[in-house]
């Protein structure tokens, strides 16, 4: 590394290691150890030392293992660094297998050295935190946050508890709880309250009993993350207040933002308190000050968003720095060591306001480079650093977007998340901090994630092929594994995971997802692209015979969660696009000059049988059920008083987000899940409405309404929203069905 750049991460490696306790112990490694692999925990050892930021060293000793390292983080990343490359057992979202060590450890031979190439290695977007996290219980963020410490991350955002601080702050400055409530959003919404794109809630006002609890998990999220060397990125006060607060303080300089996605003036243009306005600094000291009283000074490093997806008052330049220097200068009365983090999301999803000047006037209102911290959000398609002469100095983070709305259509860009973070950090005047992952939701496609987060310790881009292949070897432990295993996932990393079409670089999403419609749902680019950038039969297809064939020469490997998932998954995208043939042909079959009822009726009937096939093989696994979320939102009613009445509110919340997302399908399918529950009982009634109109059309020799088709669909949605699981015909809460049986008969059937 250039001499500059090693400069420069010592200087970061500063600021996080300030953010943190100056008292670093490793008790929380030793119990990582001891969670994570409770019969060989007494082999492991560890050590603090001097030396190189975020660096490891790897030795056998007479005893056992020792990992002797600079900061505890790297501690964490050095004994992954073992489990994987010598143990062969890895941490997954499904789960953890680092139990699945040798009886006898491996020896290490030579010490192994490891360094991280960034200071920072970032997780989470605000929104994930209502895509993926928003019903998440304690057991829950445990696996995360030991699957984030293994694998070096040390920057992680910690939004829990935000509003219960936020109500305590607003008490404190004289509003009411009921002005205060009117302005909180669902849980399921939360992030874009957060974000001051939308206040209030179309179903009920949030229980004081959410802030309570989220508050209580706060807690013990950010106690654990301490303990494991990471850097919690804390909230503050961004400007965004109820409407109440302009008759409280008539003086201050309020304005109304502007109106989100369509939705209706009372549950968007949220009130902005201007930071020039003295009130700004005193809320934000009020905010900071609780924050720190109840979590303890763990942090110095805060996320404030204030124009995500929302246009700023002005566009004067002078009127940006002007926002950015008062918003600034209350973080650092609040707190003086204050380190600004944002996401850079607005200079591309508005780059039309977000000019060149603009940006640097907006950044340059924070004095300093180290001030800041700018999160480039969608580094592996649409980087913002390199048109802004690397955000003009600022800190900035190299950052996976991927999964809109929490979408699990498989997609990557492997060559663009392994070249495209060593070409920044090398790149003439790069003042590039970080590599980070900032994916809307947390789901599938966590090859792509590990990839990114293990390409932040290797200074030269990973070999992909070689990669996958080890990746592939720990992620199914069977010996012997079936060749045919690494087959599917060269065929995947070398076509799905190999996209180099940036019109197409998002999560891909199955148009079975999607309200139905004549026109308008195929070969979509942007956010959510429904076009295939690959041969699907030769693809998706070609990797499901490889996985099921390698079950046959193996059948252990049923016994393995991740590859009982992976078939799950490859199948699921396979029939997914399958759909996309049976939809063409219904449309052609209605387009047909020749065409009747019936012949319509019949063109529809295997697109519903379709339908009802995904479902089942969706069901056959536990991690794409709709049941699953929808319990895990009603198991925050339990113990209440209000039990029933709270429960349903949380299961429209959890309903809602998935499938209308707003009063009236504002964002309408954004938040779309394929899941076993949400197929049946909501897709395939749309679809069956669907065809059932086409074909009345037909009979009665009427026009297609689009509007009419529209309404129709809007009413199944707020009906579904509406729904309560469990009360319905074959609505079960666990598994039903072999896997591997129902995969096998489904390619056979589809291929």
């Amino acid at each position: 590394m250039a001499l500059r750049h090693r400069l420069l991460a010592l200087l970061s490696f500063s600021l996080l290691a300030g953010a943190a306790s100056s008292t670093a112990t490793l008790d929380g490694i030793y119990a990582l150890a001891k969670r994570r692999v409770p019969t060989h925990a007494h082999s492991f050892s560890f050590s603090l030392s001097s030396g190189d930021p975020d660096s490891f060293v790897i030795s056998d000793v007479p005893l056992g293992i020792h990992i002797n390292c600079t900061t505890v983080s790297a501690c964490a990343r050095g004994f992954y660094t073992y489990l994987t490359q010598f143990g062969g057992t890895d941490i997954w979202w499904t789960g953890s297998r680092l139990t699945h060590l040798p009886i006898h450890l491996p020896r290490v031979g030579s010490p192994v050295k490891g360094q991280a190439i960034v200071p920072y290695r970032y997780h989470f977007n605000t929104v994930t935190f209502s895509y993926t996290t928003p019903f998440w219980n304690f057991d829950q963020w445990e696996l995360e946050l030991d699957w984030l410490a293994l694998r070096g991350v040390n920057l992680p955002l910690a939004w829990n508890g935000y509003e219960y601080i936020l109500a305590e702050t607003f008490r404190e400055a004289g509003l009411t709880d009921n002005e205060i409530t009117s302005f909180l959003s669902g849980p399921a919404f939360q992030a874009w309250n957060r974000f001051g794109n939308i206040q209030g809630s179309w179903d009920g006002d949030l229980p004081a009993a959410w802030n309570h609890d989220q508050f209580k998990l706060q807690k013990q999220i950010v106690q654990r993350m301490k303990e494991l060397g990471m850097t919690p990125v804390l909230p503050s006060f961004s400007g965004f207040v109820p409407r109440a607060m302009s008759s409280h303080y008539p003086n201050a300089s309020i304005i109304n933002g502007s109106q989100w996605s369509g939705f209706p003036s009372e549950l968007t243009r949220v009130s902005f308190l201007e930071p020039v306005d003295p009130l700004f600094a005193r809320l934000q000291n009020s905010f900071i000050s609780k924050q720190r009283e109840a979590y303890g000074d763990v942090s110095h490093i805060y996320t404030l968003d204030q124009y995500n997806e929302n246009d700023p008052f002005s566009g004067d330049p002078a009127y940006l720095a002007n926002v950015t220097a008062g918003t600034f200068a209350s973080l650092r009365d609040a707190d003086p060591d204050a380190v600004w983090l944002m996401q850079g999301w607005l200079f591309f999803s508005d780059s039309a306001f977000w000019t060149d000047a603009r940006i640097e006037a907006y950044l340059g209102g924070v004095p300093g480079n180290d001030s800041m911290i700018i999160l480039d959000l969608y580094s592996e398609a649409q980087p913002q650093w390199n048109r802004t002469s690397s955000y003009y100095g600022k800190q900035w983070v190299w950052c996976e977007l991927h999964g809109y709305g929490g979408n699990i259509g498989m997609e990557g860009n492997l060559d663009a998340i392994t070249q495209g973070p060593i070409t920044a950090l090398n790149a003439p005047g790069s003042s590039m901090k970080g590599m980070g992952l900032t994916m809307e939701g947390q789901e599938g496609n966590e090859l792509v994630y590990n990839t990114l987060l293990d390409q932040a310790w290797s200074s030269k881009p990973l070999d992909t092929a070689t990669y996958v292949d080890k990746w592939v070897s720990r992620r199914y432990p069977k010996s012997p594994l079936p060749k045919a295993a690494h087959e599917a996932w060269r065929v995947l990393s070398t076509t799905v995971y190999n996209n180099k079409d940036p019109n197409t670089q998002a999560t891909i999403k199955g148009i079975f997802e999607l309200a139905p419609a004549l026109t308008g749902l195929t070969g979509r680019g942007g956010h959510h692209p429904t076009s295939i950038p690959y041969d699907t039969n030769t693809t998706v297809l070609l990797a499901a015979k490889y996985l099921l064939e390698a079950h046959r020469q193996n059948p252990q490997l049923a016994s393995i969660p991740e590859f009982g998932y992976d078939v799950v998954d490859v199948t699921r995208q396979f029939l997914s696009n399958r759909f996309i043939d049976r939809y063409t042909a219904l449309v052609a079959a209605y387009n047909a000059t020749s065409a009747t009822a019936d012949s319509v009726t019949a063109a529809g009937a295997p697109l519903l049988q379709l339908l009802s096939d995904i479902d089942a093989l969706l069901a056959t696994n536990e991690h794409f059920l709709l049941s699953a979320w929808i319990q895990d939102a009603k198991r925050w009613a339990r113990g209440k008083t209000d039990r029933d009445t709270y429960a349903r509110y949380l299961e429209y919340n959890a309903r809602n987000q998935i499938s209308l997302w707003g009063p009236d399908g504002e964002i309408n399918d954004y938040a779309s899940k394929a899941w076993a529950g949400v197929v049946r009982t909501y897709y395939r009634p749309r679809w069956a409405a669907f065809v059932e109109y086409l074909a009345d059309t037909k009979r009665n020799g009427t026009a297609y309404n689009a509007k009419a088709v529209q309404a129709t669909m809007l009413a199944i949605g707020q009906e579904w929203s509406n729904g309560t699981w469990g009360t319905g015909e074959g609505e079960v809460w666990g598994t039903v069905g072999d896997t591997f049986e129902v995969a096998s008969r489904l390619v056979g059937k589809w291929a």
